[in-house]
């Protein structure tokens, strides 16, 4: 984040209202039926999303982020969806090169693998040794202090030589203890223990995800007694990666029944105050993700970080958006292996006589890849854009995250594994070997169709508060649970409250939204873009037509607004890879992103492929055969297994 964003951030906005006042959306969902301790829970995490949204500066905050003005402002602001490509300072880039010479080293001499099948201490030390751990660390505490979006598009390199490192290096520093420090420490906190996180001495990890707490992060039970001069911390935690003995941890906890973050820094061995709970874990095999068990754990009580407003929720929700970002990063990598493996395969194997890169079907399937590489590297650029210039990325991140984790499971499922056939399933193929840790980002950072319903409710907030509070809480005065307009006595309670949103409907139907003014661009990319544009300016009805008819039942319908809230998300993802792909003066990854594009855009309109689509994706197919997806080259594609006489 650049100084200018940071000094317009708003950390200690305490007294701006009242922590322990129950908000309108725990006072609508007591209305819709939930029970108080549901209604209290969901909106304890309404109030920490309020948190987080007032660090930001009023023109960075989700209101004014390019999602919700494409959707609700007249003018879809065009320029907020263009990507900028900013090269990393020559310091940064040295630290990035650096890193990735380590790791070719030790992936080609077959030591990036320890007797266990886990990344080696001495491979981690090496790294620390270059500055890989210290990239998002300020310069000031020995880091590098790299922008996001330059750390974020290197990750998608570090991924195409071992994915597994480039996993860990977001686990480090965008959802370990570095973001927090960074953004909630103190200065004494910073000092005492960003040094040692940015050379690698100590890395990190995020312990918050308990037996009973994930995705409901209410029902954490792990609590911190103030003893003297230390908490006192007893409780379990689970699904922690990185987490091994001597590394420092985010430690959400309870502390006077509110939840709040230690850092703390784990001793060197298992002791009767800290033990490590082992499972057996399909995903992750290459990296330690384990359970801790916390009998009377001390934590110095200068390590508890405060965030000014809010609490350890706060924490926890904001350095999520990064990771998200990171995860779409490394997707782009992993699939670029994807593809890599397929086409000498392709190039080998014969049916009937002829490889079956000839065959449309396999032609087509390295296209589609091709699309789903290109898109993912539009979102990084976007999204860690954004965060560099102080955005705060909610929905944005929300999409990168849902988009990428999705684009990788159908590439290893459809185009991987059905272009490698029953080799697929070997010990040693990069599918057999790698299948549940291509599956798994779909949970990570949050399972996405939570998180599509996360980014349904960011969007309507604002709408919400301004039209439909007032007429909640008339219906709440006048002791209305289900509003009938038929019924006199409700439109009574309702006049004056319902005229503003009436108002706003009929401007929705009497005033067409301008178009917005593209850049220069190819056509066939411009109509991508003019497409989702008009989806997202038309979309505005049917969101609040669905808050209409559900009201205070929205909360439950899940379905609904997942569904509703994906369409958006393709929607934007359209309008982002045609924007960044005109930017490429690259064929190939033009007409990937066409092909992508129209995939996206048939499976919003419900049409068919043409004749003519597939005529150009498995012409892209052929290209992509002859070597034309040049950001491939130079990776290992791996062996050609249980070869045969052709």
């Amino acid at each position: 984040m650049n100084p200018q964003t940071q000094a317009e951030r708003r950390p200690n906005a305490a007294d701006e209202h009242d922590d322990n006042k129950a908000s309108f959306a725990e006072t609508a969902l007591k209305l819709g039926g939930k029970s108080d301790d549901e209604a209290r829970r969901m909106g304890a995490v309404d109030k920490a999303d309020d948190q987080v949204e007032e660090m930001f500066a009023k023109r960075f905050q989700t209101v004014n982020s390019p999602v919700h003005r494409a959707i609700w402002d007249r003018e879809l602001p065009i320029e907020l969806f263009q990507s900028k490509q900013v090269a990393p300072p020559a310091d940064v880039q040295r630290v990035m090169d650096d890193s990735l010479t380590v790791m070719r080293k030790h992936v080609n001499a077959g030591t990036n693998l320890d007797e266990k099948r886990k990344v080696p201490q001495n491979v981690l030390d090496e790294l620390g040794e270059v500055g890989y751990w210290g990239l998002l660390v300020d310069k000031q505490y020995g880091g590098s202090g790299s922008p996001f979006a330059a750390f974020a598009g290197f990750l998608t390199k570090m991924a195409m030589v071992d994915a597994t490192v480039a996993g860990l290096a977001s686990v480090h520093g965008c959802i370990g203890a570095v973001d927090p420090l960074r953004t909630f420490g103190s200065p004494e906190q910073k000092q005492k223990f960003l040094p040692d996180l940015g050379s690698g001495k100590r890395l990190s990890a995020f312990a918050l995800t308990e037996p009973g707490a994930g995705s409901d992060l209410t029902a954490l039970k792990t609590e911190a007694v103030l003893d003297g001069n230390d908490y006192v911390v007893n409780g379990e935690k689970l699904f922690i990666t990185n987490v091994v003995p001597g590394r420092t941890v985010g430690l959400v906890c309870l502390i006077n029944k509110r939840p709040a973050v230690l850092v703390a820094d784990l001793p060197k061995e298992e002791n009767s105050e800290f033990q490590l709970k082992k499972y057996g874990l399909y995903a992750l095999k290459h990296t330690y993700n384990q359970g801790i068990i916390f009998k009377n754990f001390r934590v110095p009580a200068e390590n508890l970080l405060k965030p000014g407003r809010g609490d350890g929720l706060t924490i926890a929700y904001h350095g999520l958006n990064l990771g998200r970002i990171s995860l779409c990063a490394n997707s782009a990598g992993t699939m670029r292996m994807m593809m890599a493996s397929m086409i000498p395969w392709a190039q080998y194997r014969k049916t009937y006589g002829a490889p079956i890169s000839t065959r449309e079907l396999v032609q087509r399937r390295l296209g589609k890849i091709a699309g789903l590489i290109v898109a993912c590297d539009a979102l990084v650029q976007w999204g860690g854009t954004l965060i560099d210039e102080g955005y705060r990325g909610e929905m944005e991140c929300v999409i990168a995250k849902v988009f990428g984790s999705e684009a990788q499971k159908e590439a290893s499922i459809e185009l991987l594994m059905k272009t490698h056939g029953g080799r697929s399933f070997l010990h040693g193929h990069i599918f057999g070997d790698n299948v549940h840790e291509y599956l798994a980002p779909c949970i990570y950072e949050g399972e996405g169709e939570m998180l599509s319903m996360a980014f349904f409710k960011s969007l309507v907030k604002s709408h919400g508060t301004q039209y439909f509070e007032p007429v909640g809480r008339a219906l709440q005065a006048n002791k209305i649970k289900t509003p009938n307009m038929a019924n006199p006595a409700h439109l009574w309670a309702l006049k004056g409250v319902f005229a503003p949103y009436a108002g706003w409907l009929a401007g929705q139907y009497l005033k067409p939204k301008p178009k917005p003014t593209m850049p220069a661009m190819p056509e066939t990319l411009r109509r991508h873009a003019e497409f989702a544009a008009n989806f997202l300016q038309k979309s505005p009805r049917e969101i609040s037509g669905t808050m209409s008819k559900h009201q205070l039942g929205l909360a439950d319908r899940q379905c609904r607004m997942s569904e509703l809230s994906q369409r958006l998300q393709d929607a934007v993802t359209i309008l982002c890879t045609a924007l960044y792909a005109a930017k490429q003066n690259d064929e190939v990854i033009r007409g990937a992103a066409d092909v992508f594009c129209q995939d996206l855009t048939r499976k919003l309109t419900g049409e068919r492929p043409s004749d003519r689509y597939y005529k150009t994706i498995t012409k892209l197919g052929e290209a992509i055969v002859d070597g034309g997806f040049k950001s491939i080259q130079g990776v290992n594609a791996g062996e050609i297994m249980m070869q045969y006489d052709k």
